[in-house]
């Protein structure tokens, strides 16, 4: 064994910046909070090349003199932590004096300062660790510090960053964090000459919310007040219709700082057991104030997690915020009418999302309306024929089902009906309820009959328009509709995915979404996976975009909501999940929107084509997420139950 010897300081540091700094937005992160500890109310980041290349934080705060500069970049120096009892009762965001000096460590950093009560500014420079001394500099009251070349004297770190688009969504997070616990600053970013955002000092948080998100997002919000046991709960919770896929849109806010806790997010759950769906997760700002001495915030280098001397209170608390506001909410889901239906807080291609348009661009929306209904009311008067509209539906016979073919790009543009020429089809038209695999599927499959099990014949009930109860050889069957439908679908998409991409429709009309930095950044750099999705996204504005194509398999689903739940899934298990398991879940949930419903009432010739394409797909055991899709009594158990036997 090697003999013990001490490290050198600069392999300290080094170490210090790997759990400190792990990319550009940690540099942001730490230099931000720094400056408003020192009580700055103005505050502009500016970033080049998602932060690699560049970041240069301003602000307006108390400054350092220029005795003091060189001082802050040495290990664990720090103005905040006095003694032993300050330690346990911090009230600031840095307080470990390690993120200047590991910072410094790995990159060329530059520092001008400028205390209130100083003449002059000082000005510093230091390259990877190796300080110069510091000399005059003329300065505003304040300090700026500027980063480049992160993890220039690490390559193996530096190479493991991702590109510019996706470190600027990670940027765009972090600001987003600190921008929402501190509306009475004022934050500006601008990135390669860009402005993102210029947000005004002392906004109210909905307006602040409004600004980094959308205004729509704010339509659904609920505020909560509540203060007992020494905390205090304040904040903004979304209605139940607003949920999405993931817990990325939940920030839980600790005295000012931006937390994860288990407990809280067990709580927010709870809260919203019973109005919200299982696979679903509310939106939440949440902002809890408790005593610094009950709370340990040195627990991670990052500071992002903390323990609490009483975290059943802290539950109990946040539980009955939330379900106390809830329980006095209508939560009546409101009919919307217009282009699209959908919940409040997301975006659609209709008059919501036209009035966010520029003027010239309303115009031009609106002379394509007034230029389509010209056509469709000359072309009613003109033709002795009125326009018909041929579905699968309308062109099958009892027993026989239709679906569009394998690869299909668009869907079919006429059709032949049974009394006469072809018609025109309309551009919006249901697909069957499903549709048939490829016979090659059909062939391997291994469920294709099944012993006592005679679905076609035997007699079928609908029950609560959400189960199926048929009669088996040997006793009864029980099928839940939702579960089996999204099976077949799951399979059917499976198959055509295999082949190439979806088949998918061209909106004349493209419905527009807003979406976060990190949702955005993670569409550019992962176009062929919504390309086989059938999904064809263009960037629209600052934080939107337009669906320009969406899958034909989906057209029951609202593109705006969907596409929402997609990128959320996307954004959170990126790079968390394999190609392969990461389309496995964007199936699951696609199959999921497109299957019929539990209390869908089904006609008798749907029920009969949905239990005979039972047969021909496989695994029909369990739908994509595990439940079971059928349940089957025995005439022994029946008789068990009444006592025959």
């Amino acid at each position: 064994m090697a003999k013990i010897k001490v490290l050198s300081q600069h392999l300290v540091n080094k170490i210090a910046a790997g759990e400190v700094v792990e990319r550009p937005a940690s540099v942001i992160k730490e230099i931000m909070e720094n400056s408003i500890d020192a009580g700055a109310t103005r505050i502009s980041v500016e970033v080049e090349d998602g932060g690699k290349k560049l970041i240069r934080i301003s602000d307006n705060g108390c400054g350092i003199s220029s005795d003091d500069l060189a001082l802050a970049f040495a290990p664990h120096a720090t103005s905040k932590i006095t003694g032993d009892d300050s330690l346990f009762a911090i009230a600031t965001f840095g307080f470990r004096g390690e993120a200047l000096a590991s910072i410094a460590s790995v990159s060329n950093v530059e520092i001008v300062s400028r205390p209130p009560d100083a003449v002059e500014g000082a000005r510093m420079l230091i390259s990877a660790g190796a300080t110069q001394p510091v000399v005059p500099a003329p300065a505003a009251v304040g300090t700026v510090m500027t980063v480049s070349k992160l993890f220039f004297n690490i390559p193996a770190r530096r190479k493991f960053l991702r590109t510019a688009n996706t470190e600027m969504g990670h940027i765009t997070e972090q600001f987003t964090r600190i921008a929402l616990a501190h509306t009475e600053v004022q934050l500006s970013l601008t990135h390669n000459g860009r402005n993102l955002y210029d947000l005004p000092a002392d906004q109210t948080l909905t307006k602040r919310i409004g600004e980094l998100f959308s205004p729509e997002l704010t339509d659904g919000l609920l505020p909560i007040q509540r203060r007992d046991r020494n905390v205090e709960i304040t904040g903004l919770i979304g209605h139940p219709q607003q949920s999405r896929t993931g817990t990325k849109w939940q920030y839980v806010f600790l005295n000012g700082r931006h937390i994860h806790d288990r407990f809280i997010t067990h709580a927010i759950r709870e809260a919203y057991r019973g109005v919200l769906e299982i696979n679903r997760q509310p939106i939440v700002f949440l902002f809890l104030q408790v005593p610094f001495e009950t709370v340990d915030v040195n627990v991670h280098p990052a500071k992002t997690e903390v323990r609490f001397a009483d975290s059943n209170l802290i539950h109990s608390q946040v539980l009955a915020a939330i379900r106390d506001r809830l329980l006095s909410s209508d939560l009546t889901v409101p009919v919307r009418t217009g282009y699209g239906s959908i919940p409040s807080g997301s975006s659609t291609g209709g008059a919501a999302g036209a009035s966010r348009l520029p003027e010239d661009q309303q115009d031009r929306q609106q002379h394509i309306r007034q230029a389509m209904a010209d056509f469709f009311k000359a072309a009613s008067k003109t033709s002795t024929k009125p326009i018909y509209a041929p579905t699968a539906s309308a062109l099958r016979t009892p027993g026989q089902t239709y679906a569009l073919p394998i690869g299909t790009q668009q869907p079919p543009t006429s059709a032949q009906r049974p009394d006469g020429p072809s018609e025109i089809a309309p551009p919006v038209s249901p697909p069957p309820l499903y549709s048939p695999v490829p016979a090659a599927a059909e062939t391997a499959n291994d469920n294709k009959t099944q012993p006592g099990d005679d679905l076609d014949t035997a007699p079928v009930m609908q029950i609560h328009n959400s189960y199926l109860v048929t009669q088996s050889n040997d006793g009864l069957i029980i099928i839940d509709q939702h579960a089996l439908h999204e099976r077949i679908i799951y399979e059917k998409l499976s198959h055509q995915l295999a082949q190439g991409p979806l088949a998918s429709q061209r909106s004349l009309i493209p419905e527009i979404v807003d979406v976060t930095a990190r949702q955005m950044a993670m569409i550019e750099e992962q176009p062929d996976i919504l390309a086989d999705l059938g999904i064809t996204l263009e960037q629209f504005g600052p934080h939107s975009i337009a669906i320009q194509s969406f899958p034909i398999l989906l057209d029951k689903a609202s593109p705006g909501p969907f596409i929402t739940d997609l990128l959320d899934l996307l954004v959170e298990q990126w790079g968390l999940l394999t190609r392969e398991e990461l389309i496995h879940h964007v199936l699951d949930m696609m199959a999921c929107k497109a299957a019929i419903k539990a209390g869908d009432p089904l006609t008798d010739s749907e029920i009969r084509a949905l239990l005979q394409q039972r047969h021909l797909i496989k695994r029909t055991a369990a739908c994509p997420h595990g439940r079971p899709t059928t349940i089957s009594l025995t005439l022994t158990e029946l008789e068990k139950q009444f006592k025959r036997t």
